[in-house]
């Protein structure tokens, strides 16, 4: 983004921007809600933060390819695991989350529902 000896830490970051959903700019075309990254007092690299509806669609699809396959594929088992790593990522404050879910994962809202009351009634809340 700026001089050749930022790239080590450019490198470092994109993982994590990546797995985000965010984007990578140069500092100066950086906007007003854009995150720019200083390194040793120069400001490296900005990262442009996805809305939060588009975090969730890349949620699911890195859980969909780190399953190998689609959501909707698996079995009741490893749908209710996703439900409770989407809950613990913050999936179902977003709106229409728990319908951006359940249309993934190929079941109703009302077995999402299930599944989040399932979940909490395990932790004993």
């Amino acid at each position: 983004m700026t001089g050749t000896g930022d790239e080590p830490f450019i490198t470092a970051v994109k993982p994590l921007v990546d797995a985000m959903g965010g984007e990578m700019l140069p500092p100066d075309q950086a906007g007003e809600d854009d995150v720019v990254l200083t390194w040793e007092g120069a400001d490296i690299v900005a990262v442009r933060l996805p809305q939060l509806a588009d975090s969730l669609d890349h949620i699911l699809t890195a859980l969909e390819r780190k399953q190998g396959k689609p959501l909707a594929e698996l079995d009741r088992k490893a749908k209710q695991e996703i439900v409770r790593i989407l809950e613990a990522r913050g999936a179902f404050s977003v709106r229409h989350g728990v319908e951006t879910v359940a249309s993934a994962l190929g079941v109703s809202r009302f077995t999402v529902y299930n599944y989040l009351n399932r979940e909490n009634a395990a932790k004993g809340d």
